[in-house]
């Protein structure tokens, strides 16, 4: 059997009980489908065990089992949203530290100024 990738044995905590309720969830779609897990295999073009595993969240089973398995539930289709630009916190967060770094805030007083000029030139 191969040695499992070291990043595998290096997964943050959170992202294995993600894993682990993805997993969840995948099983508890198809016990309410009455599908048993040979015939879930089966459609999904894997072995049991691999299903099995996938099922008890195991991050060595490969994102495209997964990926079939959610098509199979209907729900490929928010497979992108995981990664959506949008929703990319942290890559928002460093977008505004960027952009504070090339304009400075204007101090309150110089706004405040800038509207009783703009008020006492209308």
């Amino acid at each position: 059997m191969p040695k499992p990738p070291i990043a595998l044995a290096s997964l943050p905590p959170v992202v294995l009980r993600s894993l682990q309720l993805l997993g969840e969830n995948l099983a508890v779609a198809r016990i309410r489908r009455h599908e048993t897990q040979s015939e879930w295999a089966r459609r999904m073009g894997v072995s049991r065990p691999t299903l099995i595993r996938m099922e008890q969240g195991d991050a060595g089973v490969g994102v495209g089992i997964y990926a079939t398995a959610l098509w199979l539930m209907g729900r490929a289709e928010a497979l992108p949203d995981l990664a959506a630009p949008a929703e990319d916190r942290g890559a928002l967060e460093a977008d505004v530290r960027e952009a504070m770094k090339r304009r400075p805030v204007r101090s309150a007083g110089s706004a405040e100024a800038r509207l009783r000029r703009k008020k006492s030139g209308e």
